[in-house]
């Protein structure tokens, strides 16, 4: 049964590295372009610690060299040989259960995503999730550009309350948003960005979605936010 006490609490949630696990496919792509031009690949270590936005700086620090080649090229050569790779990559395991424990607990559920929007929509649709959430908002192109931008209009377009609105996402990028934005940010050290990069942020870190109930119910969150003990069944 839901719970009105949370009701106007509100989950951002970050889409990829956070509760879609694609990792292991940003690794390939961007080892298959790196290996075509006789550059030296990344482990899954050295891509968690070079990873950044905006992105393009990620490809500069990886080798890329943009007075070489079009940077428009090169992001739409990984955009194909990523999304002919996207029906590899699942759900992190934990994810259905962390959102339907968010939904029976009454919080209002969005997805805010640097991926393009039609490609966003029929990622979550086609994993069966679609149903917990109000609103999946994606970018109009594919340079992972605009993410902030539409964080904002969604603030607008829900009357959202900073104090009530956990930006929950997996890289350092979406703790500045979240600090733009002037909410609460929780990040997860098992997607994009390792934990001793995340911990830079000064906001909670934890390494899996798992952790995301001991921490919502319990002693350090905030207790006027708190999920009532009766809610922990649910989980």
């Amino acid at each position: 049964m839901k719970m009105n006490l949370t009701a106007q609490t509100t989950i951002i949630w970050d889409w990829n590295g956070t509760l879609l696990n694609d990792l292991d496919i940003c690794l390939e792509s961007i080892n298959e372009m790196l290996e075509y031009r006789g550059m030296q690949s990344l482990s899954r270590e050295a891509y968690c610690e070079v990873f950044t936005f905006p992105v393009i700086d990620y490809y500069r620090q990886v080798g890329f060299n943009f007075d070489k080649e079009e940077w428009q090229t090169v992001a739409m050569d990984f955009m194909n040989r990523y999304f002919g790779k996207l029906t590899r990559s699942n759900l992190f395991p934990e994810a259905q259960a962390v959102l339907e424990f968010f939904g029976q607990c009454g919080y209002r559920q969005v997805i805010l995503s640097a991926m393009e929007q039609d490609a966003l929509t029929a990622s979550v649709i086609e994993r069966g999730i679609g149903r917990y959430f109000q609103q999946i908002v994606g970018i109009d192109n594919h340079y992972a550009a605009g993410k902030s931008g539409n964080g904002r209009a969604m603030f607008i377009d829900h009357a959202l309350s900073g104090d009530n609105t956990w930006f929950i996402g997996d890289t350092l990028h979406d703790a500045d948003i979240a600090r733009e934005l002037g909410c609460r940010c929780l990040l997860i050290a098992n997607g994009h960005q390792d934990k001793k990069r995340l911990e830079q942020a000064g906001v909670p870190v934890l390494t899996s979605l798992t952790e995301l109930k001991s921490f919502f119910t319990g002693p350090a969150f905030p207790a006027h936010l708190r999920v009532s003990d009766r809610s922990k069944q649910i989980w």
